[in-house]
């Protein structure tokens, strides 16, 4: 059995981890150029929407629906991630992006997004199934900036997908940002 305590825990390093991803994607935006395509930026939104069941496991203490939320969350950024795969799974096709770490970022994307949904899995299982206190919250300050990163980092993906975007459709495969030409 996991503790409370410790399942708190583990939601905080959730919510850096997805954190992590989405900043990696953004230093490869704004170091490496790349701007994401419209499924790159569904799969951005799949994370973002990965992190409201640890969100609120921090907010509101554990309880089994969060896990829920996070499934269902995985299932459709693997399903944006996996479209995107299969766009490009023909032989000779070079995929969308330079490659990071021998992959592209939507493969890595659906690899995160399944293990997000088998640790979400694996935490139904092992957790203690007694009610939670919320004062058995998990490292509070730690909580607090770990919600605030995630907060933010929504932000930053609603403003650079309105200025790559504009008010029209994002293009397939964007070049430049519509709002600062």
């Amino acid at each position: 059995m996991i503790s409370h305590k410790t399942e708190g825990a583990l939601n905080v390093a959730a919510l850096f981890a997805i954190s992590a991803v989405l900043l990696v994607a953004f230093a490869d935006q704004i170091i490496g150029g790349e701007l994401p395509c419209p499924l790159c930026l569904l799969q951005r939104a799949g994370f973002l929407l990965l992190a409201i069941g640890p969100v609120l496991t921090v907010a509101r203490g554990p309880h089994p629906a969060h896990y829920g939320v996070t499934v269902l969350a995985g299932l459709i950024g693997a399903g944006f991630a996996m479209r995107q795969v299969l766009l490009h799974i023909q032989p000779g096709d070079a995929g969308y992006g330079a490659p990071f770490l021998g992959l592209h970022f939507y493969t890595w994307a659906f690899v995160i997004f399944a293990a997000a949904i088998a640790a979400s899995a694996a935490m139904l299982l092992l957790r203690d199934p007694s009610p939670a206190q919320r004062r058995d919250a998990a490292w509070p300050a730690f909580g607090s900036l770990a919600v605030g990163l995630v907060v933010l980092l929504a932000a930053a993906n609603a403003a650079s997908t309105a200025l790559e975007c504009g008010q029209a459709s994002c293009p397939d495969n964007p070049t430049f940002y519509e709002l600062l030409r």
